[in-house]
C-alpha cells in the first residue's frame, strides 16, 4: 500500500492502537486469573520494561523502513509507536515503585545504590518525558522544526540507556539484551552510514560558480 487514503490510514492506525495495547491486557488478564506465575510482579515488572524497549526500537526502525521501502506513510505512525513506548515505560517505573518498593523511598534509595541500572533506567525515563510532552503538532509548531529535531534526537540515548539497563538487570542469560544492542546497533549504524554518505556528496560537489553581473558577483550553485 503506497499511499493509502485517509480513510485507510485511520483504519490503520486503529488497528496498531490495539495491537499496541495487547501486551497490557494480557497482563491485566492474567493478573485477574492468577496467571502470571509464582512471582506475578517480577513478571509484570519484566514485561512493561522488555515492550518499552521493543517500542524504542520499532520507533527507531520506521524511519530505515520508510527509506527503503517507499512506504512514506509509515512516518504518520511513529508518533503512535513512541507514546506507547513511554506508555509501557511509565507503566514498568509504576510497577516497580508501587507494588514492588511500596513507595519505600529509603528502601529505594538503597536499591539504587545497590544496583545502578535502576539508576540507567530511571535516567532513560526522565529523558522520555519531554519527547513525549512534545509529540502534539502545537508542540513542532512552538519549538520550530529544527528544535523540535535536535530534542528528539535524544531517543538514541535512550534506546542506548534502555539496553543497558536491560544488560545490566539480568544475571546469567544475556542473550534477549544482546538481541536488543544487535538491533539498536544496527539501527543506529545505518543512520551512521547515511551521514557518512551525505558527506561524501557534499565534498564531491562542484564548487559554486561566480559569474560578475553588473558589479555584482553572483553565486550559481551546480545541481
Amino acid at each position: 500500500m503506497q499511499n493509502p487514503t485517509a480513510d485507510q490510514l485511520g483504519a490503520i492506525k486503529a488497528m496498531l492502537f490495539l495491537l499496541c495495547l495487547i501486551p497490557a491486557a494480557q497482563l491485566v488478564l492474567g493478573w485477574r486469573a492468577d496467571a502470571l506465575g509464582a512471582n506475578p510482579i517480577e513478571t509484570i515488572t519484566h514485561t512493561t520494561g522488555a515492550w518499552t524497549l521493543r517500542f524504542l526500537l520499532i520507533t527507531l526502525a520506521i524511519t530505515p523502513l520508510r527509506r527503503y521501502s517507499g512506504l512514506h506513510w509509515l512516518v504518520r505512525l511513529r508518533r503512535m509507536l513512541g507514546l506507547f513506548a513511554f506508555a509501557y515505560g511509565m507503566a514498568h517505573f509504576a510497577t516497580y515503585l508501587w507494588l514492588d518498593q511500596y513507595f519505600d523511598w529509603s528502601a529505594i534509595a538503597r536499591d539504587i545504590l545497590k544496583r545502578p541500572y535502576i539508576t540507567v533506567g530511571f535516567t532513560a525515563l526522565v529523558l522520555m518525558v519531554p519527547l513525549a510532552a512534545t509529540s502534539s503538532n502545537f508542540a513542532i509548531r512552538r519549538l520550530g522544526g529544527r528544535r523540535w529535531q535536535a530534542l528528539h534526537r535524544s531517543v538514541y540515548a535512550i534506546a542506548i540507556l534502555g539496553v543497558v539497563h536491560y544488560w545490566w538487570q539480568v544475571k546469567a542469560d544475556i542473550l534477549q539484551p544482546l538481541i536488543y544492542a544487535l538491533v539498536l546497533a544496527a539501527l543506529l549504524g545505518v543512520r551512521a552510514w547515511w551521514r557518512e554518505l551525505e558527506r561524501r556528496r557534499q565534498l564531491a560537489a562542484p564548487p559554486p560558480m561566480q559569474v560578475p553581473l553588473k558589479g555584482r558577483v553572483i553565486r550559481i550553485v551546480p545541481k
